[in-house]
């Protein structure tokens, strides 16, 4: 049990860190916001289609889920706006995770 609490305190201190350092650095053409305050474990994303490119215009959203053992497990990704893209399917967040670090900040992986 001792460590279950040592995961969440780990992982909702990582989430609070890489949350301020979205607010105060945020990534061009992303918005990221809790789905409810009270919980870090659920973000919502806002990704702006960029411009010269087929989704130019575009809006899209998007969940991120994360494991109570987050840095050390990667987090779920759901689009919720449908689209279709030949890269885009449910393993593609598990490999980029799993190329990581927990020390690389998933921010720059997961909205590269």
């Amino acid at each position: 049990m001792a460590q279950h609490g040592q995961n969440v305190a780990s992982s909702q201190k990582a989430l609070m860190l890489e949350m301020k350092n979205l607010q105060e650095e945020p990534v061009e053409g992303f918005k990221i916001t809790l789905v409810d305050e009270s919980d870090l474990y659920n973000w919502e994303v806002a990704i702006f289609g960029p411009p010269n490119t087929h989704y130019e215009g575009g809006y899209f959203k998007a969940r991120i889920k994360f494991p109570v053992d987050y840095p050390y497990s990667p987090p779920a990704f759901r689009f919720l706006t449908k689209m279709w893209h030949p890269n885009i399917y449910e393993v593609t967040m598990k490999l980029a995770f799993k190329e990581t670090k927990p020390s690389y900040p998933k921010q720059k992986s997961a909205l590269s």
